[in-house]
């Protein structure tokens, strides 16, 4: 018998991934033929068919990948609404490497934080969202999953024709997610568009404005969420800035963790997080507001005193609570209805239902990836009733909660719409999942010209022999720096793990612990006519009001954002297009690592 061929261990790890990727794509062409309710069918990641018959030249990245030991209970396929979204090319990801080791970083003017949303989105552009195709009860729905199939090949064929891969942004290319998005849309009465204060227009789609506010008939309430990680004259200038754009929305601000914003902040204690005990969701800002806005829109049409009543109790809850433990957020207290809803985005219903069907208003929370609709949701209700994530795509089907017996809420998977942002600032923005990241140097660079980050984190140059001595710095520098601060070590060559401290630079931009906002135009110059509003004065009052005070707080350094322990060991290895799985549980904000990670106190200065 003929001896086999040797050859190297590089090429046997090349043979057992292809080995790997083609027995996925078997076990997912298995399930979307035997799946009825999966939509559409999972395209190889060579091509993509479109209505035509002809392949798109672009490449799909799929994320998240979920173990599953075939279909779940009632078929559900746990891997069905995946992010997918557009591959980076091997020689574009060298290219942004060599330019983060090569390019000296220069800080930006305050001009160029502030953030157009034309030239975001381009409105009139073919930047749009893809709509779903007319119907009838007549179609079966097999032909219906088609007639829906071919609509979103065109769109997708629209988007690419006009715009190069290298000006548009991540956007979802999985039609599943977006047939959750048109069921939310058909089965709600108001609907709430949840965005990042610290970046609003990011999230704000000027095409989902006109749908919903044009085409549906509905009201938009847009949501400014997470106030407390931006200067309130800040806030106050983005409200502003919509209400003069966007006549027909309804601005409400919220947040679930108020903090006084006349407690002064050091800018250095990055790494310090505060853990609060007690009743955290009861102290949510914005509810009442909220509320009002709801009551406006329906004009008596609905009784929301049931809703006014329960805010009520949660403030004076919150007020008179002790704070005796976490556990008190899980107290008993009167039962909120869950309804999963995996298959009803197939369903037809009818654009034009009856609005506040039995007396009862849907309320229907959408918006981009990490902007906190989970955690507006458990806000709203007093006490944690969804799970949340920092990871992108963790809510996989909308849920519906009934607040009370005439307010029901509805949450929807993250979706994010095509623009012209820079891709470095989505990643920034929690919207493209930190650990599937082949190339974070750029958007290290990206935060660091923008913000003081080698002075936040006290950062000493990894060429510098005398301290004193200013230096050029690289994102690559950066990176290098915080690993030997922190420690972060390869396990073969004991050498600066750049990859994993680079990774965490970018969780302390998600969290909020080196806090980036961008502002509207022209708020350079307008910036002491805001910080003299007085709506600004209004807010910090409010914010105050509602702040942690009688909750017990804690501070302690936290490793666990800084680090990627959680997501697993394969996280260092996406350089080489692996997929890790971001969804294991994460541990809770209070719990011991010091015992499993040797680098969680360094006994430095603090940072």
């Amino acid at each position: 018998m003929p001896r086999k061929k040797p050859f190297s261990v590089k090429q046997k790890k090349k043979q057992l991934q292809d080995k790997r990727e083609r027995k996925r794509g078997l076990q997912d062409g298995l399930r979307s033929s035997s799946n009825s309710r999966s939509g559409s069918r999972e395209r190889r990641e060579e091509q993509t068919d479109t209505s035509d018959g002809e392949s798109v030249t672009h490449h799909i990245r799929r994320l998240n990948q979920q173990p599953s030991q075939g279909l779940g209970p009632r078929g559900y396929d746990p891997n069905r609404y995946r992010l997918h979204f557009e591959r980076d090319s091997r020689e574009e990801v060298e290219r942004r490497k060599r330019a983060a080791r090569e390019q000296v970083l220069q800080p930006v003017s305050a001009e160029v934080l502030e953030l157009d949303i034309r030239e975001v989105y381009q409105p009139g552009s073919v930047l749009d969202f893809p709509r779903r195709p007319p119907w009838s009860y007549e179609m079966s729905k097999e032909q219906l999953m088609s007639q829906e199939e071919r609509s979103f090949q065109e769109y997708l064929g629209k988007i690419h024709g006009a715009y190069s891969s290298e000006k548009l942004s991540y956007f979802e290319h999985n039609l599943e997610t977006w047939r959750q998005l048109w069921r939310v849309l058909e089965m709600s009465d108001i609907v709430l568009l949840i965005t990042d204060i610290r970046h609003p227009v990011v999230n704000f789609p000027p095409a989902l404005y006109e749908y919903v506010t044009g085409e549906l008939g509905l009201a938009l309430v847009l949501v400014l969420n997470k106030v407390d990680l931006a200067p309130p004259a800040l806030v106050v200038a983005w409200k502003h800035y919509f209400h003069q754009h966007y006549p027909q929305l309804h601005v409400v601000l919220f947040t679930s963790f108020p903090r006084d914003p006349r407690t002064p902040q050091d800018p250095s204690s990055v790494l310090k997080k505060s853990r609060r005990r007690g009743r955290g969701w009861t102290r949510a800002l914005g509810p009442e507001q909220l509320l009002r806005a709801c009551e406006a829109i329906t004009v008596g049409k609905v009784d929301l005193s049931s809703w006014r009543e329960k805010i009520a109790r949660d403030v004076a809850g919150a007020t008179w609570g002790n704070g005796s433990g976490e556990e008190e957020e899980e107290e008993d207290g009167p039962a909120v209805l869950v309804e999963q809803q995996t298959d009803s985005a197939m369903e037809p219903t009818g654009p034009t239902r009856e609005r506040y069907k039995d007396g009862v208003v849907t309320i229907g929370c959408v918006g981009f990836p990490n902007v906190g609709k989970s955690s507006l949701i458990n806000g709203l209700v007093g006490r944690k009733v969804v799970s949340v994530s920092r990871t992108p795509g963790h809510t996989r089907y909308f849920q519906t909660y009934f607040l009370t017996p005439s307010v029901k809420l509805c949450d929807c998977p993250g979706l994010i719409f095509p623009s012209l942002l820079p891709r470095q600032l989505q990643v920034l923005a929690g919207i493209y999942p930190i650990a599937q990241i082949q190339e974070p140097y750029t958007a290290v660079g990206y935060l660091a010209s923008r913000i003081p980050v080698q002075a936040l984190l006290h950062l000493r140059h990894p060429e510098a022999e005398d301290p004193s001595m200013e230096h050029p710095w690289c994102a690559w520098d950066i990176c290098e720096a915080w690993a030997e601060k922190r420690g972060y070590k390869t396990a073969k060559a004991a050498r600066n793990d750049v990859y994993r401290a680079a990774n965490s630079l970018l969780r302390l931009a998600v969290d909020g612990r080196l806090s980036l906002c961008f502002h509207p135009p022209g708020y350079s110059e307008q910036k002491g006519t805001w910080e003299s509003h007085p709506e600004t004065t209004e807010l910090v009052v409010l914010q105050g009001r509602v702040g942690p005070a009688g909750d017990e707080e804690e501070e302690e350094e936290e490793e666990l954002s800084s680090s990627c322990e959680e997501e697993g060991e394969e996280d260092r290895d996406a350089d080489e297009e692996g997929e890790g799985d971001e969804d294991t549980p994460t541990s809770a904000p209070g719990s011991s690592l010091a015992g499993r990670n040797p680098y969680a106190l360094l006994g430095e200065d603090e940072c």
